[in-house]
């Protein structure tokens, strides 16, 4: 490896650990200022968190632009869709509605959820690229479906407590996992299949910070 290429190495590194560095910070800060809290409208600036977060891993994609922004736009399309649906009819996940914490809202959906699946999934996506570059794609979207339960079975209580939003008699029903688990599988085939085996580090370290996140506000 020539100098030249060590020196764009290293700074590449050096970018992606400042990048987590900042990202750590911020998800810091949110901390704080809801459980302090700092102000009562706190809050309502998750959905620019979700803007920051997605325009972080945005940037540290390694992926051709075109491949990148079709994946991007098949999971936010795809994600939003059916958190339409299942808002409107209740039939995928069950009844819920959304309160006014996640942002503008569409077809009484928050644009924020397809930001926020797109995220999900890119993350979850990677880290199965990380740990597990071998297996194959229906496996890693398996395990990574999964993985995504695991998190939202942490995510729940929060979103009920901070009215991000609310389920019918306050009980989260079984098909709520099941459908947050089929829906992830088919999007995370269409992100192996779109963007294959490379990985994003910050992508992956957001995943854990949110996981670091909702677990700390579950206290």
């Amino acid at each position: 490896m020539s100098r030249a290429a060590k020196v764009l190495k290293d700074k590449s590194k050096f970018t992606e650990t400042r990048a987590i560095i900042l990202l750590s910070i911020i998800y810091f800060v949110g901390i704080l200022g809801i459980k302090i809290p700092l102000h009562e409208d706190f809050i309502l600036l998750t959905p620019l968190n979700l803007l920051l977060s997605a325009a972080f891993v945005i940037y540290f994609d390694k992926n051709p632009r075109k491949d990148f922004w079709l994946l991007f736009s098949i999971v936010f399309f795809a994600g939003y869709l059916v958190e339409v649906v299942g808002v409107q009819t209740g039939l995928i996940f069950g009844t819920y509605s959304y309160g006014p914490v996640l942002g503008p809202k569409l077809f009484e959906t928050p644009l924020a959820m397809g930001i926020n699946w797109f995220i999900l999934i890119y993350g979850v996506g990677n880290l199965m690229n990380y740990f597990c570059p071998k297996w194959h794609i229906l496996l890693k979207a398996f395990a990574g479906a999964t993985a995504l339960i695991f998190l939202d079975f942490i995510i729940e209580p929060v979103a009920m407590a901070y009215n991000f939003w609310n389920w019918e008699n306050g009980i989260i029903p079984t098909q709520n996992y099941i459908a947050w688990w089929l829906t992830s599988v088919i999007l995370l085939l269409i992100f192996f299949k779109i963007l294959g085996t490379k990985n994003n580090k910050v992508a992956i370290a957001l995943l854990a910070l949110q996981l670091i996140f909702f677990g700390i506000l579950n206290i």
